[in-house]
């Protein structure tokens, strides 16, 4: 895999396993969870608590790479920014399928999607939308609708779902985004305008067997990696970073 240190500020590795029925909200079992988690991996030393109804545990926050293990009411999530190898965040990613589904009572039945995200943030200064017009749209039919000489581009956030033809059960996404979600509450969103790059492969339906998660997730990993290695770093993130450094 590249050095993402040199194309982007921030790399993450994200999993979400989505569910159809809600997860316990009781503490017993949530903690119980953590605190296993925990012993695997020590530096999860941190519970948080959200106003959306997310409860995580999490490294230490002053901390580079940082990584977190979160619930909601139908999900949970891992994560881990700024990873030193990818097999350090599929470790984690790995271990939650593992053990979560015991100790939050998840059945085969339940799961909606499997999911992993790689995620790039870039520093970005100016008019982010006009950049990824330029960088990713330059040159189409679709770019040149827009007569840079005399318009501004107020939103360029290309988005695309591919179904891949080698493993029909998985769906790839691909987003770019110049800002936060709409949805997003305004003390988070005033001053933190991100322009990031994201590729999901997500796998749908539910699972025979809840010991098949980590085998799912390592396809997921296979498919993942071949597509940012042969597509997304030489066809988005390149010509992205390229147009920043003008």
């Amino acid at each position: 895999m590249p050095d993402f240190d040199l194309l982007c500020r921030d790399f993450c590795v994200n999993q979400r396993l989505a569910l159809k029925m809600d997860l316990p909200a009781a503490r017993e079992p949530v903690l119980d969870l953590f605190g296993r988690l925990r012993k695997e991996h020590p530096r999860l030393s941190h519970l948080e608590r959200y106003g959306d109804g997310e409860v995580a545990l999490e490294t230490p926050e002053d901390d580079r790479d940082f990584a977190w293990v979160a619930m909601r009411q139908t999900s949970l999530k891992s994560g881990w920014v700024n990873p030193a190898t990818l097999d350090q965040a599929y470790r984690l990613h790995r271990s939650v399928l593992e053990v979560a589904p015991f100790f939050l009572s998840i059945s085969p039945l339940d799961v909606d999607h499997l999911e992993l995200v790689y995620a790039f943030d870039f520093e970005c200064d100016g008019n982010r939308d006009e950049i990824v017009c330029d960088a990713l749209l330059g040159g189409s039919h679709l770019g040149d609708f827009a007569d840079g000489s005399s318009d501004v581009v107020l939103d360029s956030q290309p988005f695309l779902a591919l179904a891949l033809s080698d493993a029909p059960d998985m769906h790839v996404y691909l987003e770019v985004r110049t800002r936060l979600p709409r949805n997003e509450p305004a003390a988070v969103r005033e001053g933190a305008e991100p322009l990031s790059v994201m590729l999901t492969v997500r796998r749908t339906g539910p699972v025979a067997n809840l010991a098949d998660l980590p085998t799912h997730m390592a396809a997921l990993a296979g498919h993942g990696e071949r597509l940012v290695e042969q597509r997304l770093v030489p066809r988005i993130l390149v010509p992205l970073r390229e147009r920043l450094l003008r």
